[in-house]
């Protein structure tokens, strides 16, 4: 093993270079959907043989040559940042890829490569690609999801900036082909976010920086459209379901049925709900489904549209109930279940209680915001002339006791009672959820199980529907 500090500068770069050399001929590394970077337990060098170890777009490093190689790449790019040692600019993208891969955390190495990448030398592409490798081994690293979010408002801002070039004059051919392969591009990249989001949570239990890098994605890739948040939350059914304890990612169910509430209730009565209006959204709906059956122009009439929009609504409150009653029921004792189950009951009674204000003539609109702790006394002041009252979202956001059941076997044969739920026909659907109904399904818990978690967090359900929703007059 090298011993000397020539001899270990030389054994280094030989590294680093083969890392780079892995890379260029091995493009699969970083585009497969299997790919995956880790260090192979090796205290010492065995043979003389690259330590860099490539299988089947797996790339390895032995652990012995990482005590040389980090601090290496690391001092050689202070010394850069300091104006004290020249690299070109070759050079400084392989030795900030090395050292990236090894500690993605270093937010010196990303803001080198923010530079190269404004300097054209860095392909955009390549360095999510980076990162999608780096969160394949630390998950939850920030720094790298910090740097995508950047990375993405340039893929952004070029899009923007050809479109209105694209707008500006007559549209030549050129112009369009060249508008739709960046639209193409949007969707695509679009998709490897959520992939790249869905695998970070796999891979690190709830992953808070990668759900809201997701969510993050949505707001700014997906502002508006309709099919996109309604595909999230039908993809996202298996994963919660097999993810029960995850508070984050029921967190996020909770951000796409906002979402979903906030769109489908300002789409404007001219317009067929089916194939609502995308206002900010850089993706194109290119899949979206035929307009519903209406009037011979192809427009609903205003209380049309409404009914449409009702019943659309209605069918989401449904399903998501529905999917917590089956999740409740098949796994009892998990705090998260409750609390989603309470969160979707008070999205439902805010929205029903703003929507009757409404249909009595009166201007109140869904407003649902994550942070704004006095929701419902805007449904309070609107329904006041009318004789209605809504509580404050205070006693809705009180924290349930601790949860302290444990997470389910895996080797547990137990399935969910009914399967994951899947969207069927309006007319199959049962009525909208109801408090009523919410203390039946209690009383029912509470007669059949005798798990003390479930039994605790059951009574806690049951006493926040008592006091904060049914103290209506």
């Amino acid at each position: 093993m090298a011993e000397s500090e020539e001899e270990v500068d030389v054994l280094v770069q030989r590294v680093v270079k083969d890392i780079t050399n892995a890379f260029k001929r091995n493009p699969n590394i970083v585009c497969s959907l299997s790919d995956e970077i880790g260090v192979i337990p090796c205290p010492e060098a065995r043979y003389n043989r690259s330590p860099i170890v490539l299988v089947e777009n797996k790339l390895g490093v032995e652990s012995w040559c990482v005590k040389f190689l980090l601090p290496y790449v690391h001092n050689k790019l202070l010394l850069y940042r300091q104006r004290k040692h020249w690299l070109e600019r070759e050079a400084l993208a392989d030795i900030t890829c090395t050292l990236l891969l090894l500690n993605p955390d270093f937010t010196t190495a990303w803001n080198v490569r923010k530079e190269l990448m404004q300097c054209g030398v860095l392909n955009p592409e390549k360095d999510l690609y980076l990162g999608k490798l780096a969160l394949t081994k630390f998950p939850k690293s920030p720094e790298t999801w910090i740097h995508r979010r950047w990375v993405l408002q340039q893929i952004l801002r070029q899009c923007s900036a050809v479109g209105r070039k694209h707008h500006q004059g007559e549209a030549e051919q050129a112009d369009a082909e060249r508008s739709q392969q960046l639209s193409d591009h949007l969707a695509r990249t679009l998709h490897q976010e959520m992939k790249v989001c869905s695998d970070a949570a796999c891979r690190y239990p709830s992953n808070y920086n990668a759900w809201s890098h997701r969510i993050w994605v949505l707001q700014h890739m997906a502002k508006g459209n309709v099919k996109v948040f309604h595909d999230e939350l039908s993809s996202m059914r298996l994963w919660v379901s097999m993810h029960v304890s995850d508070h984050s990612g029921f967190h996020y169910r909770q951000f796409l049925l906002k979402e979903l509430i906030t769109e489908l209730s300002q789409t404007p009565a001219s317009t067929p709900p089916s194939s609502p209006q995308r206002r900010h959204s850089p993706v194109p709906d290119s899949t979206s489904p035929p307009p519903s059956q209406g009037p011979a122009n192809g427009e609903l009439s205003g209380a049309e549209a409404t009914a449409e929009e009702d019943r659309q609504l209605l069918q989401l409150f449904h399903q998501e109930v529905e999917l917590c009653s089956d999740l409740i029921q098949s796994f009892p004792g998990h705090e998260t279940l409750w609390s989603h189950r309470r969160h979707v009951f008070y999205l439902w009674h805010h929205w029903r209680m703003e929507h009757h204000c409404s249909s009595n003539g009166g201007n109140a609109s869904v407003r649902l915001n994550n942070s704004d702790p006095t929701l419902a006394e805007v449904g309070a002041q609107s329904c006041a002339s009318r004789g209605e009252s809504v509580n404050g979202q205070g006693h809705a956001s009180d924290a349930m006791e601790v949860d302290g059941a444990s997470l389910p076997d895996p080797r547990d044969n137990k399935r969910l009672k009914r399967g994951i739920l899947l969207p069927g026909p309006p007319s199959l659907l049962p009525g909208p959820p109801a408090l009523p109904s919410e203390h039946s399904f209690v009383s029912g818990v509470l007669d059949s199980c005798g798990n003390p978690e479930q039994r605790r967090f059951a009574l806690a359900y049951r006493k926040w529907l008592d006091t904060v929703i049914d103290q209506q007059p």
